[in-house]
């Protein structure tokens, strides 16, 4: 599947931005997907997915409460919606895509996803 992560920009702090994630050539809804992040010199991180089904949302603390993950059907689009940015959400965010199954212990591991879009650039900054 191919995947096209959009949505990024330059934000100030307590701002809001919504990524999107669209495929082309497979239905989303077949497929574990995850938003990850890289910042410059860290490793690349979960920071929300959702399971095929839906049954394994997923959000890492650091933005649990602030950052929304969701399946848009109709377009075939996942997106990410964030809230309350703060310059530590500074990163590249990817999207990401998991054929067959996938345990729960490993449900936002970056290393189990198997298909990546190109990235887009967020930068939380005043």
């Amino acid at each position: 599947v191919q995947l096209q992560a959009s949505g990024g920009g330059l934000v100030q702090p307590g701002g809001s931005l919504r990524l999107s994630c669209a495929a082309s050539g497979r239905n989303l809804d077949d497929y574990h997907i995850g938003w990850f992040r890289q910042a410059p010199g860290k490793e690349r991180e979960g920071v929300s997915c959702i399971s095929r089904n839906n049954g394994m949302l997923y959000y890492s603390d650091s933005v649990r409460g602030r950052f929304t993950i969701s399946r848009d059907n109709g377009r075939n689009t996942v997106s990410l919606q964030m809230n309350s940015l703060k310059p530590e959400d500074t990163a590249i965010y990817y999207c990401a895509t998991r054929t067959g199954g996938i345990r729960y212990s490993s449900r936002c591991d970056p290393s189990v996803f198997d298909s990546w879009g190109q990235g887009t650039q967020v930068t939380v900054s005043s």
